[in-house]
This record gives C-alpha cells, structure tokens and sequence, in this order.
C-alpha cells in the first residue's frame, strides 16, 4: 500500500495570510492546497475577529472569504489563487520567502488579542415538571392501535383513558386528571387525531414524538425546555458547523456525512433537535422567524444527509426536499414549508402547483406575512452552487441577510457583468425565484443594483443601467453532491 510523502514546509522570510469563516469549504481547498505546495500560512478567522473582518472589506472590496494575501500582494479568493499562472504563483512565493512582512501588510491578531473561547453553554432550562409523567404514561401500556374512521391509529390512546390513568395513578379526582390532560397538550406532549383541543371521551390522541414518525427529531421525549427560539437555532446551527468542519476531506472537497454520524457531537445535537417538538414558535417577530427558521433550515439539510444520505439526482432531490422535516412546536415542517411555506409568504415553490399551507393550515400563522429575497442568499441546500453556511442572529439579522446576499453576488457563481456583451449573467436562483426580487427583468436589475457591494461589478452594472437594453442570462447550476460516498 502506497503512503504519501510527507509535507515539507518552507521557510518563509515573510507571511502568507488566509482569512477565512469555520465551514467554508473555499477556505478549506485554498488551505489544502498551500499545505500540498508545503506554504505555511496564517489563518484569521473572521468571525472571531469582526474588526479585521472589516479592514480586509475596506481594503479588498470583497465580502466573501477566502481572501489571500502573500505579505502585502492580494491574490483574492480561492478561485483567484487557483487560477494563478506558474509565473504569476512563482514570483509571489519568491516574495514571501525573500522579504519580510512589510509595514502595509492586511493585519492579523496580535498575541495579546487571541482569547481563550469559552465553553458552549448548555441551552437546556430547567426540566419540564411533566416530563416524568409523560415518561410514566409511555411505559403504562395504554398507548396502542386503534380503530378510528375506519383507519388504524397507530401508538394512540383515547381522552378518557388518559383521564382514568391520571386519577389512578396521581390519585386526583375527575377534574383535576382533565385540567392535567388539557396542559399537557397545552405544553405539546400531545396532540389530537380528530378533535380540537382536549376531549375527556373516546378522541383519539398522540404523543408528538409518536405523531410524526419520518420526522429527524421524534421518537424520544423532550425533556427540557428551549431556551428560546432564536438561541436554540443559533446552537443547532455553530454545532453543525463545528461537524460540518471536523469531517471535511483535507482538500476540502466532500463531508464525510458517514462519520458524522457516528461522532458525539451529533448525538448532542440530536438532543437539541429533539427540544424543537414543544418549542414555542408562535409569538417570534420577524427577525426572530427568519434567523429561527434559517439555522434550522440549514441544518435540518445536513441531519437529512447524515441520516437519509444525499439526493443524488431530480427526483431524489425532490422527494428530499419534500419529507426531510423537524417537528416544531407540534406541527411537521419539511424544508419546502420552511422554505417557501414559511420564509417566502406561503408562495407555491419551484414544480408545486399550490401554495403550502391552506388557509386552515396552523403552520400559516407563523409565515412571514411578505417574501424576504433575501432568505436565497442564507439557505444552503447540500450543493456546490449554494451559498456557503453560516450562522444568523435575531438581532443583526437585516445586516447579516445583506452581506450574505452581496457576498454571494461577488462570486462567480452567483453573477457576471459583460460589459461588451451588455450581458448580465445570474444565478439560476434568479429565474426560479423571479418574483421574489420584482418579477420584471427591469425590477430585477434594480434589486442587483441596490445589493450589489460597492465594487468594479456595481460599477459596470451601474454603466449598463444608464444606456439599457441589457441581456439577462443565467449561470451553470452545478448540483453536485459535497458528500463523500
């Protein structure tokens, strides 16, 4: 069996600098292929480091990561590095080993300014006081199969035995079993397959982890309460990532889904998954629903290649799309509810012929009441043309949709000006999404215009804009895989 050679580093006179974000996979083949070359460099997180984030877009322009610098020479991102001529890589390695670190090069953190990260804190609140009664009903054998309208209800059980359960066991009068009943599927422990509410009769009814069984988070009690919705996102999502990270190819290429799935942190993230059954969802405003419902997006996709495998052609796609889902708050939420049900105002998705949720659906009075264009930029679907992952806040979650969406602008996947040509060259995003950024070729633009960062590609538009008659074309959608099979 043949092993490869080991790398070599070079010493270096001065500096080479990635600055790059946990998870992006550009960073991790533009690391890969420095360390193949035997290239030591320094890497700056620029999530950890906001400021320098900010100094490396006043100095490049640029929004996307990751961005290169040999000593004080910009080379600009992973596409720019690898695209290098054998002079042009030649002469900038010549620079790093010959030369120090001049005064003008981009800044890197001092040693002083590195601090120690904290643990990650335990999102769980105190243990719900029902909790061991939910977990002493599941173990009584009352749950069963039952006959109902004609059709089998499987793991149900009726109003009345519930009731006649509580007063045995807790020793309670009529009453107060019922009062008991109606808060546990207050607290959505339960849910009725017939009836509104609680019904001390023959209704049928559910535990919610028994209601929806090709969900990824049902099939043991949440225990504990969520802290809130927008904290509990944002932990499922830095979670993910940090599995995202630790079980990527060295070139950066694919994930290894596979051993994600065997790794602790999964298990720990699957617990967090299971506190969504009986979160509380209804009173999030609108920054609270578009960062809840994003992080959970994103990582509902990466639970659904750990567990299902990833779509590997239009139809897998499809049916991915259409029955990986969370329980949230007791109602079943597939990525196309979230998705277009949710984030999009309820509007019909690409190869739907109506709308998600009717209007009796529970799941619409959490819908945003207008489509956010935005959310494009923000929700990665497993592919290589999709927008890199991040992790959203409630309360940055404009700004942060605005830098993703011009972050995702600046690349080449995402949109090309051909001045000559009269040309704009977009995302296929674009087509599908048409109404969501005006619905008009001429809206359209003006949306790119305004969200556009200030860079030569604003500019170039700006020209086209002045004179119309612009072409609108559309780019390559490249829906590889990134899973490592």
């Amino acid at each position: 069996m043949e092993t490869e050679e080991p790398v070599i580093m070079q010493q270096l006179a001065g500096r080479i600098t990635v600055y790059s974000l946990t998870g992006c996979l550009h960073c991790l083949r533009a690391k890969a292929h420095l360390t193949k070359m035997g290239l030591p460099f320094v890497e700056v997180n620029v999530k950890e480091n906001p400021e320098i984030h900010q100094q490396i877009i006043n100095l490049t322009a640029r929004l996307t990561v990751p961005q290169i610098y040999f000593n004080n020479i910009h080379v600009g991102g992973n596409n720019d590095f690898m695209n290098l001529s054998e002079e042009e890589l030649a002469s900038l390695i010549d620079t790093v080993k010959n030369n120090p670190v001049p005064l003008d090069a981009p800044p890197i953190p001092e040693p002083g300014d590195v601090k120690e990260k904290e643990p990650r804190k335990e999102l769980k609140s105190k243990r719900d006081e029902y909790a061991d009664l939910i977990l002493e009903f599941k173990e009584s054998g009352i749950i069963g199969n039952h006959w109902s309208c004609l059709r089998m209800q499987q793991n149900s059980f009726s109003g009345k035995k519930l009731v006649n359960w509580l007063m045995e066991q807790k020793n309670v009068d009529q009453d107060a079993a019922v009062d008991i009943a109606k808060e546990l599927s207050a607290r959505k422990y339960l849910n009725p397959l017939s009836v509104k509410g609680f019904e001390n009769s023959d209704a049928l009814y559910r535990l919610i982890e028994h209601d929806f069984a090709v969900s990824l988070n049902t099939g043991s009690t949440a225990e504990y309460n969520a802290v809130s919705a927008s904290k509990h996102s944002e932990a499922m999502r830095d979670l993910t990532l940090k599995l995202f990270s630790e079980h990527i190819t060295p070139d950066g290429k694919l994930v290894d889904y596979k051993s994600m799935l065997r790794s602790p942190a999964f298990e720990e993230y699957c617990k967090l998954a299971t506190l969504l059954q009986r979160l509380d969802i209804g009173s999030l405003t609108r920054k609270q629903k578009l960062a809840f419902f994003i992080n959970v997006y994103n990582a509902l996709v990466i639970h659904g290649n750990i567990k299902q495998g990833a779509p590997k052609n239009t139809w897998q796609r499809y049916k991915f799309f259409n029955s990986v889902s969370y329980v949230i708050g007791g109602e079943i939420f597939t990525l196309q509810d979230i998705e277009n049900g949710i984030l999009r105002g309820n509007r019909k998705g690409i190869a739907q012929i109506s709308r998600p949720f009717s209007k009796s659906d529970p799941r619409l009075q959490v819908a945003l009441e207008e489509a956010e264009p935005l959310i494009h930029f923000a929700l990665n679907c497993g592919v290589l043309s999709c927008p890199p992952i991040k992790t959203y806040s409630a309360e940055e979650i404009d700004q942060q949709l605005k830098i993703s969406a011009a972050a995702f602008l600046d690349g080449s996947d995402g949109c090309q000006i051909d001045v000559s040509k009269r040309e704009v060259r977009l995302s296929q995003i674009f087509k599908w999404y048409k109404i969501d950024f005006g619905g008009t070729d001429e809206r359209l633009l003006n949306w790119l215009f305004e969200h556009l960062g200030d860079s030569p590609k604003k500019k170039a538009l700006e020209e086209l804009l002045k004179h119309g008659d612009i072409k609108i074309g559309s780019l390559p959608y490249d829906w590889s895989t990134n899973s490592k099979d």
